[in-house]
């Protein structure tokens, strides 16, 4: 984490002396020469208050019993993984999970609120993407970028709500103790194993997801949400920092589907979301100087200070877990209501 904090740091210093001496972007040295310092703090405020999000998010999830200083340390260091390592945002889910087993969680529950935290910190961005798509793609909210392109995008994220909707239905048709024709082939059953549980724990995950969201469990959808929102009102700050934010719809629109860039398997999604985010913008009418400079001071504050915050909470988090050898056995047995799905050893 240290090597690969030293590299994101490396890079930031390179985008720095690029900014200030490649030319043809003396547009954009003048916007940040112009800079306003206090719209600048409010961004490094509003992303902690994001990070800080995802802490209670996680703690909603997994379990409401978690001590929150464990809470912090995991769910920050999850956020440092995410930045550091490049695994397309998994990373931080394989840490968490690899945290808890120590800690004293079953697998099972492991198993299946990761996914169901992945759901429920997507919700947001997926509403946004349904509900502004819509209306901007059907001119009920005028927007300069193209119709089409917002008609695609929500009527894609409305396809993707449906089919996790009903996944559980499909998956909870796997029979657990059927192993196929071939019981003599060692390694296809031990495959189809692993299929079926990863099923059961998608199943069970959505439906746990659900669960939540029914029982209205204050810190899981109080942190899904603030996690989005604190950090598009961060972007929102750094567009201030440097001129004018984007109409409404069209700039809430844009993060949405600019953040698609994450998914590429870079470190913290560098080069991946910039370019996203920068083209998404652009395209929904936002001077292209001012997106790069509002976007590049954003994302130097978003990778930035989760990695440093993720690197200390991880050397919390490994003598948290030697002074407390199960500091997460609290959450067992679950209380929840739901069945575990199992798959027999054998």
């Amino acid at each position: 984490m240290a090597r690969r904090a030293g590299l994101l740091a490396l890079l930031f210093a390179i985008a720095a002396l690029l900014i200030a001496t490649l030319p043809g972007i003396g547009e954009v040295r003048e916007l940040f020469g112009d800079a306003r310092p206090g719209w600048l703090v409010a961004l490094g405020l509003l992303e902690l208050c994001s990070c800080l999000s995802y802490v209670a998010a996680f703690k909603g999830v997994f379990c409401a019993r978690l001590d929150w200083r464990f809470s912090y340390e995991v769910g920050m260091a999850e956020q440092g993984t995410n930045v550091l390592v490049p695994a397309g945002g998994l990373g931080g889910l394989a840490l968490g999970a690899w945290v808890l087993r120590q800690g004293g969680m079953a697998p099972e529950r492991i198993a299946r609120r990761s996914v169901s935290f992945f759901l429920l910190t997507s919700i947001p961005n997926f509403l946004c993407a349904v509900v502004f798509g819509i209306l901007l793609g059907s001119g009920v909210v005028a927007s300069p970028g193209p119709r089409l392109l917002a008609l695609i995008f929500g009527a894609l994220a409305t396809a993707v709500v449906i089919v996790v909707v009903v996944l559980p239905r499909g998956l909870r048709r796997v029979d657990p103790d059927h192993d196929g024709p071939l019981r003599d082939d060692a390694l296809g059953v031990r495959l189809r194993r692993l299929a079926r549980r990863a099923a059961g724990a998608l199943a069970a995950g959505v439906e746990d997801t659900g669960l939540l969201l029914r029982r209205r469990q204050p810190e899981a959808i109080l942190g899904a949400i603030g996690y989005m929102a604190f950090d598009l009102a961060a972007l929102a700050a750094s567009f201030a920092a440097f001129g004018v934010a984007p109409p409404f719809a069209a700039f809430v629109f844009a993060y949405v589907i600019g953040q698609l860039g994450g998914l590429v398997p870079l470190p913290g999604g560098i080069g991946g979301i910039e370019g996203g985010l920068i083209g998404a913008l652009a395209i929904y009418g936002t001077p292209l100087a001012l997106a790069t400079a509002a976007v590049l001071a954003y994302r130097v504050v978003q990778l930035g200070l989760p990695a440093i915050l993720g690197s200390v909470a991880f050397l919390q988090l490994r003598r948290t877990l030697l002074r407390n050898e199960a500091p997460a056995a609290l959450c067992e047995p679950a209380d929840d209501g739901l069945p575990i799905f199992r798959v027999p050893a054998r």
